[in-house]
């Protein structure tokens, strides 16, 4: 155990010495397998885990969701939803800041990338507030904890990374994130209400809504109909979640096409942001591969159930302690990096407790459960300082606000998410329900 904790502490230490994350996990992964064991081992390990991981046909399933994602991003569908949710909510005060956060969770439904959505969003939404007198707080906050339900809607590659750690079926966990997606949408509607009549100035009576053109609802039908495609045809038994993803690029490739707003050079950069994205994944799921081998060797995992059933912890208790720790770790890692660093130490303790609730009385259970208080909790992460990465997109796209303004912005939300968070964890059933249906 001690040599897992000396290999996590090298690895934060690299970390804020600027080396990226992938190359920190695989090198203190790679020389601490060598040190305990032999140099041979370990170079034996590293070459199999990149060959093995870098052909992996399930793997192909995050390029394909991120080719989508982008591909949509171009589109101009993301105006189309923004524009169907106005005209919903236009007539509540605050109620185009309420769109942005309907329109997010559409949008994310079928992006399944948080910063993406943020991204895309900004641009949409925050031209539109600025002309009605919103204060930049509200707007910018309400798009920045909007943008978040991307990790956590399906499709999500947060998810599908999730999956292939811990071997879950990704089918079920896509189904697990849409309640607490919508009661997200939910909380955060009422978050922008509760600070629009504690104080008026934030957001005008009434917003003036925009027609809603034909154009516009072929938009909204085609999301809608992506997203039914994708999750019709996974749990119709249609195809599995990597042809879905086939499926959707697809889709998404014609959806693009079709609404006529992008240019080839935009089709271009599409593909090559993709690449890059998927480049930048897989370096650090190698990474996290080889550094998870490190200290399922040195023994961390296991040392760390004995310790809890040694102290004789309650189980809900040792799930805040988790909590916690990755609140923390979300304050100086993003989220993809956090989730393959902590979830092969904590995903084996976590299957050991015994929470005496029905509903999670299966290995299965516990492990989309798990799943879903993971990314929730990092969803709380991309808007918390002092990195807050759905901040940091913002203030790149809108560079005249200031970060200050923003993060003010944020707190209604990232309050509303604590409430989510408590309630996801107090009644498992909220995530475990469609996944029973199912």
């Amino acid at each position: 155990m001690i040599e897992s904790l000396i290999g996590f502490g090298v690895v934060l230490f690299l970390i804020f010495a600027r080396v990226p994350i992938a190359f920190a996990m695989a090198l203190v992964g790679a020389v601490g397998f060598a040190l305990m064991r032999d140099w041979n081992a370990a170079w034996s390990m590293v070459g199999t885990i990149g060959f093995d991981k870098g052909l992996s046909y399930t793997l192909s399933v995050i390029p394909l969701f991120i080719l989508m994602g982008n591909l949509l991003t171009i589109s101009g569908v993301s105006h189309a939803l923004y524009a169907a949710a106005n005209h919903m909510l236009g007539r509540y005060r605050g109620g185009l800041a309420m769109a942005s956060i309907v329109a997010c969770g559409g949008f994310s439904a079928v992006c399944g990338s948080s910063l993406a959505t943020a991204a895309t969003m900004s641009k949409v939404a925050m031209p539109s507030m600025r002309k009605f007198g919103y204060a930049d707080s509200l707007a910018t906050g309400s798009i920045a904890a909007g943008g978040t339900l991307g990790i956590l809607i399906p499709p999500s590659v947060i998810m599908i990374v999730y999956g292939l750690l811990t071997e879950s079926d990704i089918g079920l966990l896509f189904i697990a994130g849409i309640i607490p997606g919508i009661l997200g949408i939910i909380l955060y509607i009422a978050a922008i209400r509760i600070v629009t009549r504690i104080n008026p100035s934030l957001a005008p009576q009434a917003d003036n809504k925009e027609p809603f053109s034909q154009k516009e609802r072929v938009g909204v039908s085609a999301v809608i109909g992506l997203f039914v495609i994708i999750m019709a045809g996974i749990y119709g038994g249609f195809f599995t979640p990597t042809e879905a993803a086939a499926v959707g690029a697809a889709t998404a490739f014609i959806i693009a096409l079709f609404m006529g707003d992008a240019k080839k050079e935009q089709f271009y950069k599409a593909g090559l942001e993709s690449a890059r994205t998927t480049a930048m994944i897989f370096a650090i799921i190698i990474g996290a591969e080889i550094f998870s081998n490190f200290i399922n060797y040195a023994g961390l995992p296991a040392a760390l159930a004995d310790m809890v059933f040694d102290l004789e912890l309650n189980a809900f208790v040792v799930i805040f302690g988790i909590v916690l720790i990755y609140i923390v770790l979300g304050c100086v890692l993003e989220s993809l990096s956090m989730i393959l660093l902590t979830v092969p130490v904590f995903y084996p303790l976590v299957m050991e407790l015994d929470f005496g609730v029905e509903a999670l009385a299966n290995p299965e259970a516990i492990l989309i459960w798990f799943a879903v208080i993971v990314v929730v909790v990092t969803e709380i992460s991309l808007i918390s300082p002092p990195v807050g990465l759905n901040v940091f997109v913002l203030r790149s796209v809108l560079p005249d606000v200031p970060l200050k303004t923003i993060f003010r912005g944020v707190i209604p939300f990232w309050i509303a998410d604590i409430v989510r968070l408590i309630l996801l964890i107090a009644i498992p059933a909220l995530s475990l329900i469609l996944t029973g249906v199912m």
